[in-house]
C-alpha cells in the first residue's frame, strides 16, 4: 500500500510574473500531522491550496510540477474537482461558519452529495460533532444559528463541517491563530485525535505548535522548501543554517 497520500514533485506557482514557489518536492504520508512553518508570505498557504485546488479560483494562477493525491494526478483532465474537494477538506484560519444553523452547516456538504435521507443526515450530523468534540456542547441547540457560538466552538463547527463530506485529508490553514490559549488546546488534541482516521496538513505560525502535535515539519522561505523532515529532528538537529535561524529566534 502506498502510504505516501500526497506526493508533489517540482512544484512551482505563479501569479503573473510573480514565481511564488519555487521546485517544491515533497511526500506527505498518511495518518500523519504535517506542520508547514514559516515567516509570513513565504507561500505556506499558497502552497497547501495547491491540494484542493483552490488556487483554480485565482486569476493568473499557474502551476507547474505534478502532483499526486493517492496516486492520481489532481491536474489530470479527468480530475472531479468536486470529488477532489470532497476528499481533500480545509479549515481556515478565521472561524467562517454559515450564517444558517449548526444542523445546516453540516449536512451542507452531505446535501450536495445527494444525501437527503434525515436519519443519514441526522448520524453524519452526531459523527461529526463527536469527532470535532462539540456535539456534548450543541446537541441541544442544532437547530440555533451557527453564530451564536464562541470563537473556539465556531472553528470546531467548522471541522465538524469539513468532516461531514467524509474526507481523507484534512488541511488547517493557522486553524488556532484567531483563537484563545484554552480553545488552541482543545482543537490541538482533536488532531492529535483526527489523525488515526485522516491526514492532516497544518500551516502555523505556532513552533511550539508545531513540536507539540506533528509528525513531520517543513520549513518554507521565500517560496522554497528549504528543509522537510521528522518534527522532532528538524527542531533539535536542523541541518540547513536558515532553519536553524529561523527556530531559534534569530532571524530578520
Amino acid at each position: 500500500m502506498n502510504n505516501h497520500t500526497i506526493a508533489v514533485r517540482d512544484c512551482n506557482l505563479y501569479y503573473g510574473e510573480f514565481h511564488a514557489l519555487r521546485d517544491i518536492n515533497i511526500e506527505i504520508d498518511e495518518h500523519e500531522i504535517t506542520a508547514l512553518i514559516g515567516p509570513s508570505g513565504c507561500g505556506k498557504s499558497t502552497f497547501i491550496k495547491i491540494f484542493n485546488r483552490m488556487n483554480d479560483l485565482v486569476e493568473d494562477c499557474r502551476i507547474t510540477g505534478k502532483i499526486t493525491i493517492n496516486g492520481e494526478d489532481i491536474f489530470s483532465k479527468n480530475t472531479d474537482i468536486n470529488l477532489l474537494r470532497k476528499n481533500v477538506g480545509m479549515v481556515f484560519q478565521k472561524p467562517n461558519p454559515f450564517p444558517m444553523s449548526i444542523y445546516d452547516n453540516i449536512v451542507f456538504a452531505p446535501r450536495t452529495f445527494g444525501i437527503k435521507k434525515k436519519s443519514e443526515l441526522d448520524g453524519i450530523i452526531e459523527r461529526s460533532l463527536k469527532q470535532a468534540g462539540l456535539w456534548e456542547e450543541v446537541k441541544d441547540r442544532l437547530r440555533k444559528n451557527a453564530m451564536g457560538l464562541s470563537g473556539g466552538q465556531q472553528q470546531r463547527l467548522c471541522i465538524a463541517r469539513a468532516l461531514a463530506a467524509d474526507p481523507e485529508i484534512l488541511l488547517m490553514d493557522e486553524p488556532t491563530s484567531a483563537l484563545d490559549p484554552i480553545s488552541t488546546g482543545k482543537i490541538e488534541d482533536l488532531m492529535s485525535e483526527l489523525k488515526e482516521s485522516y491526514t492532516i496538513v497544518i500551516v502555523t505560525h505556532n513552533m511550539q505548535q508545531a513540536t507539540r502535535i506533528s509528525d513531520k515539519t517543513a520549513f518554507f522561505l521565500l517560496g522554497e522548501m528549504i528543509e522537510y523532515g521528522s518534527t522532532e529532528d528538524i527542531f533539535s538537529m536542523p541541518k540547513d543554517k536558515r532553519t536553524e535561524n529561523y527556530i531559534t529566534g534569530r532571524f530578520g
